[in-house]
């Protein structure tokens, strides 16, 4: 991609993958705290795709049922139920997506995935 060309679906889509396939592998490994990490950045890549948006909170929810975290699992139940309706309208752009932030409130989007996302502003 040139350095001034506008990212595409299929690019963001496609990080958006990898971060889903980084995470599913740390999971594997038991590893839910960079399991829960790749699953954010997935989510922020994500937001504004419906079903990308959904799956990246069913891992969310995933990891917090293996750590028993009860929070964690109302939290993305209830995170699960708005992706399916706001994904479209309205997301807050940046917001990582666990029930540790509060899922209206927009946060700064990483440095590796701004040039990804500046479309989405």
């Amino acid at each position: 991609m040139a350095a001034n060309s506008i990212p595409d679906r299929a690019e963001i889509l496609s990080a958006y993958h990898a971060e889903m396939h980084l995470a599913m592998s740390a999971r594997s490994q038991a590893d839910f705290d960079r399991a829960f990490h790749h699953y954010e950045r997935a989510h922020i890549l994500g937001q504004k795709f419906t079903w990308p948006h959904i799956k990246s909170h069913l891992g969310m929810l995933q990891v917090g049922f293996l750590r028993k975290d009860a929070r964690e699992i109302v939290g993305q139940c209830v995170r699960v139920v708005a992706a399916l309706i706001f994904s479209k309208i309205w997301v807050p752009l940046g917001n990582t997506g666990g029930a540790n932030v509060s899922a209206v409130k927009s946060m700064p989007i990483p440095d590796d995935l701004k040039r990804l996302l500046n479309e989405m502003k």
